[in-house]
C-alpha cells in the first residue's frame, strides 16, 4: 500500500502534467495580448482579413495576382505581403517594375474591402449610414526619383475619392484629382506609425490623423469601398532603377472597418 509521501508526490506529478497539457493545448493560439511572445506565419495571424481581398504586384500584364478568402487566411508572399515574425504588423510592398491593374499605371500590394466573409465586393453610399476605416500604419520605404506612396484610401467607382499620400516627407490627404488638397505634415519620417481614419456619412468624408480631424471632403456616391496597403505611385517610366529593390512599402499593425 503506498505511503502518504508517495500519494502526495503522485498528486504533485498529476497537477504538473495537467498544467503542462493545458499550456500545450493553448500554445498555438496566441491572442493579441501575447503577440510579443508569438511568431506569426501569415498576415492573417496579425490582422483580421475576413472581409478583404488582396491585390499583388505580381502576375501577368494588367492581370495582377488577386487572393480572396478562404485562401487569404493562410497566404503570404515575401517580400510583397508578409507578417513580421513577432506579429507586430504586416508589410505591404510594391516595386516600380510590378504588374499593374488595367485601370492604373502604378503597382500595388493592397487590400480591397469585401463583405460576407470575403465573398462579395463591398459597395456603400456616403449618404446612407456611417462607414469608418481605422488604420495604424507607417510608410517604411519610398521609390527613387518619384518618392510617392498611398497608404489608405476611400475608393468610389473607377477612381479614388480621398487617400493618405506620402510624397517625400510631406503627408497629404487628397480630394479626387487634387493630390495636395490638405497637408497633414511636411516633416514625416519613414517608419513613424500613425493612425489614419476616414468617416463617411451625410454626403461627406471626414479624414483624421492621430485622432485629429484634418479635413472634410464632400462626396455623394454609392459605389464606395475602403482600401489599404502600399500603392506605389511610380513605375519604370519615371523611376530608376527598374528593379524589385526600388519600391514603396507600408507597415500596418491594425485595421478595422465598421458600418452602422
Amino acid at each position: 500500500m503506498p505511503t502518504t509521501r508517495t500519494l502526495v508526490l503522485a498528486g504533485i506529478t498529476a497537477a504538473v502534467s495537467t498544467a503542462a497539457f493545458t499550456l500545450s493545448a493553448h500554445a498555438g493560439a496566441p491572442t493579441p495580448h501575447d503577440r510579443s511572445a508569438a511568431r506569426c506565419t501569415y498576415p492573417a495571424d496579425v490582422l483580421d482579413l475576413a472581409n478583404w481581398k488582396l491585390t499583388l504586384p505580381t502576375g501577368e500584364e494588367e492581370d495582377p495576382t488577386e487572393i480572396t478568402q478562404p485562401e487569404l487566411a493562410t497566404f503570404s508572399a515575401d517580400p510583397w505581403f508578409r507578417a513580421e515574425a513577432d506579429c507586430g504588423a504586416v508589410r505591404f510592398r510594391a516595386a516600380v517594375n510590378g504588374v499593374t491593374t488595367g485601370g492604373s499605371s502604378y503597382p500595388r500590394a493592397e487590400l480591397r474591402e469585401m463583405t460576407d466573409g470575403g465573398e462579395d465586393e463591398a459597395e456603400w453610399s456616403t449618404t446612407d449610414g456611417t462607414h469608418t476605416l481605422v488604420v495604424r500604419e507607417a510608410f517604411t520605404a519610398l521609390p527613387e526619383e518619384r518618392p510617392y506612396v498611398v497608404g489608405a484610401q476611400v475608393h468610389g467607382g473607377d477612381d479614388d475619392v480621398t487617400v493618405f499620400r506620402l510624397e517625400g516627407s510631406s503627408l497629404y490627404i487628397t480630394d479626387g484629382d487634387d493630390r495636395h488638397h490638405h497637408l497633414v505634415t511636411d516633416d514625416y519620417a519613414l517608419g513613424t506609425e500613425f493612425e489614419a481614419k476616414f468617416v463617411a456619412r451625410d454626403g461627406e468624408i471626414d479624414a483624421y490623423y492621430n485622432g485629429r480631424l484634418e479635413t472634410t471632403i464632400s462626396h455623394d456616391g454609392d459605389t464606395n469601398y475602403f482600401k489599404a496597403g502600399a500603392y506605389t505611385q511610380a513605375n519604370c517610366d519615371n523611376s530608376e532603377p527598374c528593379a524589385d529593390a526600388n519600391h514603396g512599402e507600408v507597415r500596418i499593425s491594425r485595421i478595422k472597418v465598421t458600418h452602422s
